[in-house]
């Protein structure tokens, strides 16, 4: 199998470091997740590749999923890269920027969930997502079933996207507009939960939106979001013929 292109090989070097490696490669972050674009650079991981701070930000700008806010150090952390005339103007030296993951994380005592996601909250009507998706493979299926529902596996958070890939989008005939589509769900998923996210947050579950659109959870107390609030579940591989496996939270 040939390797990745470069830019691929290098958005995953930097998604490791912000998301997993940081303590690891002794790279400083604040509680929102962000680091010194110089720090970034100079790790080993990314000067193995020889990576340039003008490619830096090309990953920052094309990425297709938003995996990564850049901003000045002097600007709020609202601001990216996506103005990137006014960037170039103000300076070219990676010392001056900081650069985060904005999901995917496992780094619990560094990130602090109010810091880097906003709430999504039942008191505010628009805020909450129409729409909850969580892909799976057909083999963790299995494992969710046996746990009783969905956990972090090793992440700060369960994610859920609002929308589908390009190749599940579904028209829906009672709607005027597509699901939109985002980061947070693999085209490569085939079993797909849909989470009754409004009875999850009655229950007490927290939930949390990305700077990129990405739901996320740590679930209950014990780190759990139960089958009970899976809306349904949709058995999309060539075998399962888009089967509901579960609804109303119970397996069918």
């Amino acid at each position: 199998r040939p390797p990745p292109p470069r830019p691929v090989q290098v958005s995953k070097k930097i998604a490791w470091l912000l998301r997993h490696g940081a303590e690891k490669e002794h790279l400083t972050l604040d509680s929102a997740g962000f680091a010194n674009v110089h720090d970034v650079l100079e790790n080993r991981n990314l000067k193995s590749l020889k990576v340039t701070f003008d490619e830096l930000r090309a990953c920052v700008r094309e990425n297709d999923k938003q995996r990564f806010t850049l901003k000045l150090r002097s600007k709020s952390a609202d601001t990216k890269d996506d103005d990137e005339d006014e960037n170039e103007k103000e300076s070219k030296n990676p010392s001056d920027y900081l650069i985060r993951a904005n999901q995917g994380h496992s780094l619990k005592k560094i990130i602090q969930d109010q810091e880097l996601l906003q709430p999504i909250t039942a008191t505010e009507e628009n805020n909450i997502p129409a729409v909850a998706i969580h892909g799976t493979t057909k083999n963790a299926w299995k494992l969710i079933v046996a746990s009783g529902g969905l956990k972090p596996m090793g992440r700060n958070h369960i994610h859920f996207a609002p929308g589908l890939p390009a190749e599940g989008k579904e028209k829906e005939k009672e709607k005027e507009k597509e699901i939109p589509v985002i980061s947070g769900i693999r085209a490569s998923s085939k079993i797909l939960i849909y989470l009754d996210l409004a009875k999850a947050m009655q229950a007490g579950i927290k939930f949390w939106r990305s700077d990129n659109g990405v739901i996320l959870s740590e679930g209950d107390e014990n780190g759990l979001i139960s089958m009970h609030f899976f809306q349904r579940v949709e058995d999309r591989t060539k075998e399962g013929g888009g089967a509901i496996l579960i609804r109303d939270g119970k397996l069918l």
